[in-house]
């Protein structure tokens, strides 16, 4: 059934949808981490190539491809049309960043943030779906996606890292805990089939940021113990993995398998030739 007054499944956005979703919030995030800690520039190559590529997968979604650059037409009243222009303008930045042009990283980082800001409201916009229209999808979207770049961030630095650099990770990883308990609790009414996907989905999202918080405690307590210089790089890989893992199974879950249209109803049926009271 494609409609009518009981919870259907919208299919209009499919997995391809989904990694726009999963591969963005990751490349803004790591973009966004090496504005604030530095690392190699190469660094920078891959938050932006995962940005493209979730973009080309949403423009494969559609059967003429070229007709994604309508994307842009309409900026003032459409979040995916901000998401595409705030795409290029990080583009731009991480550009100068290769080419060593001041104020790249700052420019580059705040379109990160204004694109996974733009992530968030295309799916709080979502009327008709319960799991999307919550406003607190948008800062959970926007926590999960740069828990996921911070992890990344560190697996390409090696745990060369500040120790300040790993408490953010850490409170990003309590945030975006936090934000899905939150979301999640707002959520009783929606349809049933939506809650067992989101609920199971939730329990990997949970376990995923634990271990990666699990991860960092590690790195914390590291430079303590003889073992430092390895346990470091090893903290790096499993937050990053965990962090990563967790954050993209439930952003696939929530775009593939929760959206459930909430149904409609028709309280009075008109009958013809009824009178009117």
């Amino acid at each position: 059934m494609s409609y009518g007054p009981n919870p259907w499944q919208q299919l209009h956005w499919d997995a391809r949808a989904a990694v726009n979703f999963m591969t963005g919030g990751a490349g803004s995030g790591l973009i966004v981490f090496g504005a604030l800690a530095g690392g190699p520039r190469w660094a920078w190559l891959i938050g932006a190539a995962l940005i493209a590529a979730g973009l080309l997968s949403v423009a494969m979604e559609i059967g003429r491809p070229l007709r994604s650059l309508n994307v842009y037409i309409n900026p003032r009243t459409s979040w995916m049309s901000r998401e595409a222009i705030a795409a290029l303008v990080l583009f731009a930045g991480v550009a100068g960043v290769w080419f060593g042009v001041p104020m790249a990283p700052a420019l580059a980082a705040l379109a990160a943030l204004v694109f996974v800001y733009c992530q968030g409201q295309m799916l709080r916009r979502a009327k008709g779906i319960q799991a999307w229209r919550e406003p607190r999808i948008v800062p959970l979207v926007i926590a999960t996606g740069l828990a996921e770049g911070g992890g990344l961030w560190l697996v390409t630095a090696g745990g060369d890292a500040n120790w300040l650099v790993w408490a953010l990770l850490g409170a990003l990883l309590l945030a975006r805990w936090a934000l899905w308990r939150a979301w999640r609790a707002r959520l009783a009414k929606a349809p049933r089939r939506a809650l067992e996907q989101i609920d199971r989905a939730g329990s990997r999202f949970i376990a995923g940021t634990l271990l990666a918080l699990a991860a960092v405690l590690l790195a914390l307590v590291a430079p303590a113990t003889a073992l430092g210089g390895v346990l470091l790089p090893l903290a790096a890989w499993l937050a990053g993995l965990f962090a990563l893992a967790g954050g993209w199974w439930f952003k696939f879950t929530l775009i593939t398998r929760a959206a459930f249209n909430q149904g409609f109803a028709i309280p009075h049926l008109p009958v013809r030739g009824a009178r009117r009271g």
